[in-house]
């Protein structure tokens, strides 16, 4: 069964302007799993640059949760993280994600932070719901 990971990125914009927030949207409807890591980002972003409130914060995480497999971030899931880090070159933080994706079993990462149509670990392919084809 193919299994779907979001990214902080696709959650935050559904608070921004259309057609962007409408794909991003759409694409949260095909994720089945995040990790808190993911709900960290988004939450810091939507405080700091998108002004949320806490409960506001908190009522979008609810919205996007139904349905959706929140992955916690444990010692294996860092070492793996670094791992990949080393072996692709990504960025301690988008290795996490990486990492989560791997761990639970994702077949599709949906993020705009890594390169499109890329395959990690004969596994994970990364797709960018926001690029133009």
């Amino acid at each position: 069964m193919s299994r779907a990971f979001a990214d902080s990125n696709v959650l935050l914009y559904c608070f921004g302007p259309e057609p962007k927030a409408e794909l991003a949207r759409a694409t949260l409807l095909r994720a089945q799993v995040v990790s808190v890591q993911v709900l960290n980002e988004f939450a810091n972003v939507a405080r700091r640059k998108l002004g949320m409130s806490v409960q506001e914060i908190r009522q979008a995480e609810a919205d996007f949760l139904v349905g959706v497999e929140v992955m916690p971030l444990t010692q294996l899931v860092h070492e793996r993280a670094l791992s990949i880090a080393e072996r692709y070159g990504f960025s301690f933080y988008d290795s996490l994600i990486v990492a989560a994706a791997l761990n639970s079993a994702c077949t599709t990462l949906y993020s705009e932070d890594l390169q499109h149509g890329q395959i990690i670990d004969s596994q994970l392919q990364v797709e960018n719901p926001f690029a133009r084809d």
